[in-house]
């Protein structure tokens, strides 16, 4: 079940995670770099936090403060956010900001092992960087599948500072896979916005009704 502390820190960088009208900034791979490795070591130290409910609180700070939530809104729902109407757009807005702070939460936050990131090297281009970091797991063995895991973090500057946009695992990007999922979503409701948006509402809901349970320790992982 190793597996399971891989997931773990995929799940943060994405549980998941709007076309930003913010004014791009100019990066350099040094700003890059800093920026990754200080937001890398917060996110260890908040998994290491025992309180749920303080580890919650520094895991959704983390999550407002430094991903694009707003470029990924846009991103997953694709071409469907052109037929969305401006209360619709801001209704989904609010909706997936709640859904990327529930999703996360239903995966154990805590790890057996001390995790060591490194950051290998980074790529810019005007505003955007591709970051990668490799991960390593003290105390499993070498050849442990889990050792020496790649990440690459698509990073983007604009007015409101450096966001996380993406998390490349080897060739699969994340919000790929989630624009997958919610073209489902979007189809099993038969294509039609409001529905989709009374089932994603009912959902979070739901999803945030488990989490609450779980920080008064009224359910199990």
């Amino acid at each position: 079940m190793k597996s399971k502390y891989f997931l773990q820190v995929i799940i943060f960088c994405f549980a998941v995670f709007f076309t930003t009208t913010a004014k791009a900034e100019l990066l350099n791979s040094k700003e890059a770099r800093e920026w990754a490795e200080a937001k890398g070591e917060q996110l260890l130290q908040a998994f290491s936090v025992q309180n749920i409910s303080t580890k919650y609180a520094l895991l959704d700070e983390l999550f407002l403060n430094y991903v694009d939530l707003d470029y990924v809104g846009q991103f997953v729902v694709g071409k469907y956010w052109k037929v969305m109407t401006q209360e619709q757009q801001l209704e989904y807005r609010e909706l997936f900001r709640r859904y990327a702070l529930g999703a996360y939460k239903s995966f154990p936050l805590a790890f057996n092992y001390k995790i060591n990131f490194q950051i290998l090297k980074a790529y810019v281009n005007g505003s955007n960087a591709d970051v990668t970091a490799q991960l390593h797991f003290e105390g499993l063995p070498e050849n442990d599948a889990l050792q020496n895991i790649l990440l690459g973090f698509k990073l983007h500057k604009g007015l409101d500072g450096i966001k996380i946009r993406d998390l490349i695992l080897g060739e699969s990007s994340l919000i790929l896979s989630y624009r997958q999922k919610f073209y489902q979503m979007i189809a099993a409701d038969d294509g039609e916005i409001e529905w989709f948006l009374e089932d994603f509402r009912i959902q979070i809901e739901a999803m945030e009704r488990t989490n609450e349970l779980r920080e008064e320790g009224e359910y199990p992982y």
